[in-house]
């Protein structure tokens, strides 16, 4: 099976940052624009069978781009929902530094330890999105898939892919519509090819 693993387009929130969450966010102008880049580039190099989402709006919007342009329907995973901040949900990080600073320090030092006050913890996305994973290798054995979800659900997936650690949550990076490609056997052995590629959307501004 191959993954086509993309981010949503860009939504409020990502600059300045805030923990967005479960928060329901319409793509902006430019979000539209780079869901309609990256869905340009997946229909021309590739030939995916099935397109997945996460069940929030900015997925849903991008993978319909996505899905349209490569003659299929999107359908919704929801083991690729976004990662629940709880009480910090739609808090800016200066907000959430000044309130729990010993908390917030922690999630940029050791993010594994952390758990979200009335939220989820990275071990229990971790589950879902290894959950949502065997899905997938289940219905489409021998297919190409394209799946749309958050950066930290990309984070997550791509930590399982390269068999790290939690720990290793910072070392990823990914972009509004970046595109990252890996494939996995029967035995289950992955193979990545591309990480956090974004050349799709050179001159969107």
């Amino acid at each position: 099976m191959q993954i086509i693993l993309t981010r949503h387009g860009q939504v409020e929130g990502i600059h300045p940052e805030r923990f967005r969450g479960r928060m329901e966010l319409a793509l902006t102008a430019l979000g539209r624009q780079q869901a309609q880049a990256v869905a340009q580039r997946i229909a021309a190099e590739f030939a995916p069978q099935a397109v997945y989402t996460s069940p929030m709006g900015r997925c849903r919007e991008t993978g319909a781009e996505i899905a349209a342009a490569c003659g299929l329907s999107a359908q919704v995973l929801d083991g690729v929902n976004d990662l629940d901040y709880g009480e910090w949900q739609w808090k800016t990080h200066d907000e959430v530094k000044a309130a729990h600073p010993q908390e917030y320090a922690l999630w940029k030092s050791a993010p594994q330890w952390v758990r979200f006050p009335g939220g989820e913890s990275l071990q229990d996305l971790a589950l879902r999105t290894a959950d949502g994973l065997r899905t997938l290798m289940q219905r489409h054995a021998d297919h190409t898939v394209v799946l749309v979800g958050h950066d930290s659900v990309n984070r997550a997936l791509l930590l399982h892919a390269l068999d790290l650690p939690l720990s290793g949550y910072w070392r990823i990076t990914q972009k509004p519509c970046c595109l990252n490609l890996f494939s996995v056997d029967a035995q289950g052995k992955v193979a990545l090819q591309l990480v956090n590629d974004t050349t799709h959307l050179r001159g969107l501004t």
